[in-house]
């Protein structure tokens, strides 16, 4: 891929509520001038999840631009053109996408949703903190890819690769 205007990233989550929302944030502050990041959802909770929202606030970043919206958006005669399109729930890799145009690179990112947790607050915002983290893992992986020197295969394995990655969870860590 060339160098070119910065890169369209849309993350794709089914509620667009917490995971897709952070990798949103997460992107537009790690890939400062060279990425525009987006988010949706395949059937969009509405609102933004208010773990979520409070874990960004406390990390800085302005929540008030942040809004869970529909995927279709993303799919119109005037959107953006998207360059990267990842899935960040395993919901929204198995639904039937919309047709992108300019045919965006994809990859499934998955990784569990802190908004399925159950239990007591502090367990909910330690799954949120723990989402938030592996996402700015591998975003951070993502922005320093060199890009424009790879050609289209090297680029999708790299892709491929990052959300494969299975970082050891805070249970994980804590029970070694």
């Amino acid at each position: 891929m060339a160098d070119h205007r910065p890169y369209n990233v849309l993350f794709l989550c089914t509620g667009n509520s917490a995971r897709s929302i952070m990798a949103e944030a997460i992107l537009q502050r790690e890939g400062m001038g060279k990425f525009n990041a987006f988010s949706a959802g395949s059937t969009p909770r509405g609102e933004i999840h208010p773990f979520a929202r409070e874990l960004l606030k406390n990390l800085n970043y302005n929540v008030s631009k942040f809004r869970s919206k529909s995927w279709d958006e993303f799919a119109t005669p005037d959107a953006p053109v998207m360059d990267f399109v990842f899935t960040v729930c395993d919901d929204a890799a198995n639904e039937v996408c919309p047709i992108w145009p300019g045919q965006p690179m994809t990859a499934h990112w998955g990784q569990p949703d802190p908004a399925a947790v159950e239990g007591s607050d502090v367990e909910k915002r330690v799954a949120f903190n723990e989402a938030y983290r592996m996402l700015k893992n591998r975003i951070s992986i993502f922005v320093n890819l060199p890009i424009s020197s790879l050609d289209r295969l090297s680029l999708q394995r790299h892709l491929t690769e990052i959300g494969e990655r299975r970082e050891a969870s805070v249970k994980d860590r804590q029970s070694a």
